[in-house]
């Protein structure tokens, strides 16, 4: 009979220390998994306010759709003065103004700027057994303290990239954790490029 009790205890310490482990697991499991797609994502983000930067140099102007932002990039051209001589000169030196153009793909391509599948989002696709999603964007003119000004805002859902995590009940891992909460730059209400990430 003691035996018997013995065992059941010994079952009984496995099965607690078992639940225990798991209740441990999950959030540090959630955690690590957070950061390692937040990170990839905002770094996507960062990637297309770069472009977004390069866009706005040729253009005057912001791209409200993926594939203008592209068409634009890889064929469009930059402008490029380049100043020969003193131009602070006062004593009437000459100077003169050299102006070429450089293909925006490669100066894209030097600012790391990967323009193909630039509108997907990571951890989506089929490869991870959700539909592929793209980041949301939109840009316009807007009037900032009697000045027009372009805006723009790209962004995405956390619930998006967050797969199985993509759950309100993660939030008691992390009360900051609200997966239908967007990762972006940018703000269509006044100039700014900042990331939420950030």
């Amino acid at each position: 009979m003691r035996t018997i009790f013995s065992l059941l205890f010994l079952v009984l310490a496995f099965v607690l220390a078992f639940l225990l482990y798991k209740s441990i697991e999950e959030p540090i499991a959630f955690n690590a998994e957070r950061a390692t797609r937040t990170d990839v994502v905002s770094g996507k983000l960062e990637m297309i306010r770069s472009a977004q930067d390069l866009y706005r140099d040729i253009t005057g102007q912001y791209a409200a759709t993926f594939d203008t932002l592209q068409d634009v990039l890889t064929n469009g051209q930059l402008l490029s003065i380049r100043v020969v001589g003193d131009a602070d000169a006062v004593d009437g030196g000459i100077v003169t103004y050299d102006t070429t153009y450089i293909a925006a793909r490669d100066t894209a391509a030097g600012l790391g700027i990967i323009l193909d599948g630039i509108d997907h989002v990571p951890f989506t696709g089929p490869e991870h057994g959700i539909p592929l999603v793209k980041f949301d964007i939109d840009a316009k003119q807007i009037e900032y303290q009697s000045t027009n000004v372009p805006v723009v805002q790209v962004g995405v859902r956390q619930s998006a990239f967050m797969g199985i995590y993509g759950d309100k009940k993660f939030q008691r891992y992390d009360q900051t954790y609200d997966p239908s909460k967007p990762i972006k730059f940018g703000d269509l209400s006044k100039p700014t490029l900042s990331g939420s990430w950030q």
